[in-house]
């Protein structure tokens, strides 16, 4: 079993993604989760040589399913088309803090972390500690690892057309005030994916980023 039998799996369902072909292709579905399962384990124990704040997750925590909940949503097709994994302090897949987030597709895998989707209050205060402390910010985005692997922060959701109530436009931090969220990611090439030394890799990545995520979580850790 490897990644290229998991992205394999994945592409035929991305072509088949009705409930039919996935009861007939079950098993598959099954030999692919376990080892997601297997490879997610394996990069928690190497991630928690560097975070230990994640050393006791187990890959349950971590991995969200492969179901979509299509109860409210005018998008009826029943599977996502990717395995994804949040390893992050205290909930893993639930926590609200910065982590890690492993994304394998078919088409389109990648490397993220950073803040996503903060509630309002700690949203308010990631600006504010980025408007006075931007410095700290600035020094970590600049980091020669940083800028080869991510380049810069970009947000996930359409930010603010105007700056937020409080905020100057002459801010250093400038467009960074009007982000919703505040993501960092690095895309993966199939061949990567299946290179023997994949996980290595992906915590080479995931070690970079510590120093961005530290930085929000700082903030975070004061709303939790």
């Amino acid at each position: 079993m490897n990644y290229a039998y998991l992205i394999d799996f994945l592409g035929d369902l991305s072509r088949n993604n009705n409930r039919e072909w996935f009861g007939a292709n079950k098993e598959r579905y099954n030999l692919s989760l376990e080892f997601y399962k297997q490879e997610v384990k394996r990069l928690i124990d190497k991630i928690a040589e560097f975070d230990s704040d994640i050393a006791y997750l187990k890959p349950e925590n971590c991995i969200f399913r492969i179901y979509r909940d299509i109860r409210f949503s005018p998008n009826k097709i029943p599977y996502k088309t990717h395995f994804g994994a949040y390893i992050a302090r205290n909930g893993g897949r639930k926590s609200p803090y910065a982590g890690y987030y492993l994304h394998i597709d078919a088409e389109q895998s990648f490397l993220s972390g950073g803040a996503y989707n903060p509630s309002k209050e700690v949203l308010s205060a990631i600006r504010h500690e980025i408007d006075v402390n931007y410095d700290e910010l600035s020094d970590i985005v600049s980091n020669s690892d940083f800028r080869k692997y991510f380049g810069k922060i970009e947000p996930f959701m359409p930010p603010l057309k105007k700056f937020p109530a409080g905020f100057s436009a002459t801010s250093p931090a400038g467009e960074l005030l009007k982000y919703k969220d505040f993501i960092i990611e690095h895309p993966l090439e199939a061949k990567t994916i299946c290179a023997a030394d994949f996980t290595d890799y992906a915590a080479r990545i995931f070690h970079a980023m510590k120093p961005c995520n530290d930085f929000f979580n700082n903030i975070i850790a004061d709303y939790c």
